[in-house]
């Protein structure tokens, strides 16, 4: 997408101290009885966040004020670090057919048998391990990387073999924008700015 930025990633000292996670969207009906009937409006869950804890001084926020300006408020997306879930570690992304060469990158949350597949769209590439069968495979030669998609893509002749599980470890930013068009610090005194509640929302991207 046009409006989204890769590079550089939102500051990791300003994201370490952030707070939220992921939200969904819950239809409930509650009938005189008390009883309930709940409705799914959201598939997919869209991550809020608050980074406003974590501005210690007028540095960061300084920082802050660049990076508002330079994303135009709520225009433009970026990439943040979820410091409470940014890891893959042996994730299964999909089973090989001997035809198939391109996995989309998935994290898998289990408890007993319920499921969440979360799609993965921003992966970083150090670090980033892809196994086929338990087999690490070697970047360029066995497969690609597309850090703007979340894609592992095979090369010809390379294509994962029938029942053969593939794989992968790393990390992953979240797609994200800020929440509002409007910078809301306030002074306080001499170098010292605040703002209460500095949100940021995740991009639900699309699969090309």
């Amino acid at each position: 997408m046009a409006d989204f930025i890769e590079t550089p990633r939102f500051p990791d000292d300003i994201s370490y101290g952030s707070s939220g996670g992921p939200n969904f969207k819950t239809w409930v009906f509650e009938g005189h009885s008390g009883k309930e009937q709940r409705g799914i409006g959201w598939a997919t869950s869209k991550a809020r966040y608050d980074v406003s804890h974590a501005v210690k001084n007028k540095t960061d926020m300084d920082t802050l004020r660049a990076w508002f300006y330079a994303m135009q408020g709520r225009a433009y997306g970026f990439r943040f670090k979820d410091w409470g879930d940014y890891e893959l570690t042996d994730e299964n992304i999909g089973t090989g057919d001997g035809v198939t060469a391109a996995f989309k990158i998935r994290k898998t949350y289990t408890v007993g048998a319920n499921s969440y597949i979360r799609r993965i769209f921003k992966p970083i590439a150090t670090g980033f391990v892809v196994k086929v069968n338990g087999v690490t495979q070697t970047l360029t030669t066995h497969y690609t990387l597309n850090t703007t998609t979340g894609t592992v893509t095979f090369t010809g002749g390379n294509e994962p073999a029938g029942g053969l599980a593939v794989t992968v470890t790393g990390e992953f930013d979240v797609p994200v924008r800020f929440d509002t068009d409007a910078f809301a610090a306030a002074h306080e005194g001499f170098l010292m700015e605040s703002w209460s509640s500095i949100g940021l929302v995740e991009l639900i991207l699309e699969d090309a």
